[in-house]
């Protein structure tokens, strides 16, 4: 491996020397050529041998320097080899297989800024070197960590910077697959963290050192003086996070207004932050101009209003953090910079191909991103719309024209990365923008630095941006208040987004060709499921990938219920707000019309009530209604309905209730003809043979959810005799510290001849039910979503 290595390091030289006399870099030909190659990689379900990254770069460079004519084609294929190359190296970082759930000594730093929550400290930690049973071992790169706090072991004040030696249990990074959810394994590629775990009890975990020279520990003083001055406000959590991108200090609740205003992309510091500090480094030499213009006569004015540009915009990205967004925003403006100096870019669009190259340079991952597209989309529509017209506009004229590009030119990316669109955005946006980025940052940003050496002068400054944006959220949160201020969309398809992006070209184009409002019709695919149809009688479960607990979403033609809605953890994580809700409005389904959750188990009632919120009117019914947070009723044996010709039917439990927890779980039934899905929560082995007294006649074809994730209480040989089920679904988290599914459950479904799928390796599971034929698995997530950089 290592020859390999160091061959590659010698074909990416001759690479290099060979674009540089060959490849105009300003051409956007050249961009564009280079972006395809990246982009065709991510469509991979498994990455090619090293050797091959090796022969196709050298094919490439080959058809650079010979064939003029196809130059193009030689830089698709550079381009893909290098990102297949680059992937390939990140992957091999990983925690290997052997060692997941292994202790393990490592010694390092700690990265950003820790959190600190009601159950424990969670961190970034970049590893040095690591050791397993006093031997080294091979493990380098970023780890994810928690240190819990338990009656013996609370986690200790964990200084940012600081060095440590501690001994952790890890695992590779790994995340659900849900319809609509977030893709934390492709997340992991592009930030490259290697594994992910917790800090175990020992007494040989200690510091060891803190850095001399740390930002982080000046944002960290940064983040208590905004809140010592300005309390535990929403105008303290949104300026610590707008200044100096410690998102974390805002809530769920002002997530959700931002989302619902569409200003999002004015929280994650990105190009827009970074451009405007390095502005100000423009206007700074510009009155230096003025104050001294001889100095012009001595140093070009260009070059040195460059320098003060990218010397405000490194050190703007220190202090926000110089997270990935930020890092790449920084890459974007110092090529854009180089651009300009080099005198190459003879219009702007040469200076942003330029910047795609240089990011595809740095970090050809970066393509997965969705501030990638975003960022670079939202300027090539500008300068499509807006560049080189030689109007002259008033200053508004230009604002609004400016936000209506860039809402209906990044609608379809919005749709595609988020699922959702904020119809009230472009108000919102349209007075934020500028109240933000000309007055609200750059005070704070000012007053926060001025409050550590001029507490005097810096608090009354901080406590006017803190006025300032007290204002603003008061604005933005009457208008999230509007009636379908935020709308959901389906998870679209490839086409459909490819169509909606060709509708905006269409709809943008030049004032006086023809027809183009004919491009809205080009949106339309956006609006339609992917999934096909359900007729009457027939239904579709899905199981969703919610960790160490359950959630199922059940729909026939024109109704949909949801049983069981996954864990919430005192972090603030819930699975019902992250997942649930997610994978609903993702398959389409508008309205939900009943809840019914099994019991009152944290890993089942949890989400319960992020989903009541999103469907206030929906009717909720549980085992444990009295254990909910939410107003419930009992659901009891003998309740029926009937959805679009399929029957649903509780079968347990019965009246008097069990003091058993898990046997007052409520059992349903839902059957089409010969089809049958069977839903038992937690249930226990005691109250088994009753159910499947209830459930008989059984249907032909049986899907049972099998019962307590698997657990040794349950799935008696009696019972999956009984039932004699075809599937058995099991809902468990990777590598739980349970051990579900238990051995001797999975032995005793196998011996019955039962399949079982459990969403720890499948992700989740959509299965239809027809009445006269077998259950059809239509989708497992990890089996039929599987890009290269997903575990199996």
């Amino acid at each position: 491996m290592p020859a390999i290595h160091a061959g590659m390091t010698g074909v990416w030289g001759i690479a290099l020397r060979s674009l540089f006399v060959h490849v105009d870099f300003f051409r956007p030909a050249t961009a564009l050529a280079l972006l395809a190659g990246a982009l065709a990689v991510q469509t991979l379900h498994a990455l090619p041998p090293r050797w091959f990254d090796a022969l196709l770069a050298l094919a490439a460079i080959a058809t650079i320097v010979l064939f003029r004519r196809v130059r193009w084609v030689g830089l698709i294929l550079l381009a893909a080899a290098w990102t297949m190359w680059r992937a390939d190296v990140s992957l091999s970082q990983r925690l290997p297989r052997a060692l997941e759930g292994a202790d393990v000594v490592v010694i390092g730093q700690v990265h950003g800024l820790p959190r600190v929550q009601d159950d424990a400290t969670r961190f970034e930690f970049d590893v040095d070197s690591a050791t397993r049973d006093d031997k080294p071992m091979a493990l380098s790169g970023r780890l994810r960590l928690a240190w819990y706090d338990t009656d013996s072991n609370s986690a200790p004040d964990i200084a940012p910077c600081s060095d440590w030696r501690l001994r952790v249990r890890l695992k590779r990074p790994r995340g659900g697959v849900n319809p609509g959810g977030f893709d934390f394994e492709r997340y992991a590629l592009e930030a490259g963290i290697v594994a992910t775990g917790y800090v175990r009890e020992d007494g040989a975990n200690a510091q060891s050192g803190v850095a001399l020279f740390c930002v982080d520990r000046l944002r960290e003083r940064i983040g208590a003086a905004i809140d010592a001055t300005l309390g535990n406000t929403h105008a303290a959590h949104l300026l610590r996070a707008l200044a100096f991108g410690d998102q974390h200090a805002m809530d769920e609740k002002e997530w959700a207004v931002a989302r619902a205003t569409g200003i999002p992309h004015l929280i994650a510091i990105s190009g827009l932050h970074i451009a405007l500090f390095a502005g100000f480094g423009v206007l700074l030499v510009r009155l230096l101009w003025k104050m001294a213009p001889r100095v012009t006569l001595r140093w070009p004015a260009p070059f040195i209003e460059a320098i003060a540009s990218l010397v405000f915009a490194v050190a703007y990205a220190l202090i926000a953090g110089f997270g990935l967004p930020t890092r790449r925003a920084l890459v974007m403006i110092a090529a854009l910079l180089v651009a300009n100096l080099a005198r190459r870019a003879r219009a702007p669009v040469h200076g942003l191909a330029l910047a795609v190259i240089a990011l595809l340079a740095w970090n050809p991952a970066c393509v997965l991103g969705a501030g990638f597209w975003l960022s670079f989309v939202g300027v090539a529509w500008l300068m499509f719309c807006l560049g080189g017209t030689g109007e002259r506009r008033r200053w508004w004229h230009e604002l609004v024209t400016a936000q209506g590009v860039a809402s209906l030119g990044l609608l379809p990316l919005g749709i595609w990365f988020f699922g959702q669109s904020s119809l009230v955005g472009p108000i919102a946006n349209l007075i934020a923008v500028p109240w933000i980025c000309f007055f609200v940052l750059p005070l704070t940003v000012v007053a926060s630095l001025l409050i550590l050496i001029l507490p005097a002068l810096g608090a009354p400054l901080l406590q006017l941006a803190g006025w300032a944006m007290q204002w603003l959220w008061w604005l933005l949160e009457k208008l999230a208040a509007w009636p379908g201020a935020l709308w959901y969309f389906p998870e679209p398809t490839t086409w459909a987004l490819v169509l909606a992006m060709l509708g905006a070209l269409w709809i943008l184009l030049p004032r006086g060709l023809p027809a183009r409002a004919l491009g809205a019709f080009l949106f339309l695919p956006l609006l339609w499921p992917a999934q096909t149809p359900l007729a009457d009688g027939q239904f579709e479960a899905d199981m969703l990938d919610v960790g160490q607990g359950q959630a199922f979403v059940v729909r026939t033609r024109e109704h949909a219920l949801i049983y069981d809605a996954g864990a919430k953890f005192p972090s603030g994580f819930d699975f019902g707000e992250a997942t649930v809700v997610p994978a609903i409005h993702a398959l389409g389904i508008e309205h939900v019309d009943r809840m019914i959750v099994s019991h009152g188990d944290n890993d089942h009632a949890g989400g319960a009530t992020a989903v009541a919120a999103v469907w206030p009117g929906i009717a909720v019914e549980s085992g444990e209604p009295a254990r909910l947070t939410i107003p419930a009723t009992q659901c009891l044996a003998g309740e029926s309905w009937n959805w679009d010709g399929v029957e649903f039917r509780v079968v347990h439990p019965h009246e008097p209730l069990s003091s058993v927890d898990n046997d007052r779980c409520c059992v349903l039934s839902v059957r089409s003809g010969d089809s049958e899905l069977v839903l038992t929560g937690d249930i226990t082995k005691t109250v088994e043979p009753e159910i499947a007294v209830a459930l008989d006649p059984l249907a032909a074809h049986l899907v049972l959810q099998v019962p307590h994730h698997g657990s040794k209480t349950s799935s008696s040989v009696n019972f999956i005799a009984d039932l004699h089920p075809a599937l058995g679904l099991i809902s468990a988290g990777y590598m739980n510290r349970f051990h579900h599914p238990n051995g001797t459950v999975v032995a005793r479904y196998d011996a019955a001849g039962v399949d079982l799928l459990n969403s720890a390796q499948t992700g989740f599971v959509a299965i239809r039910f027809v009445p006269d034929a077998a259950p059809h698995i239509v989708e497992q997530g990890r089996r039929d979503r599987h890009p290269y950089w997903r575990e199996d």
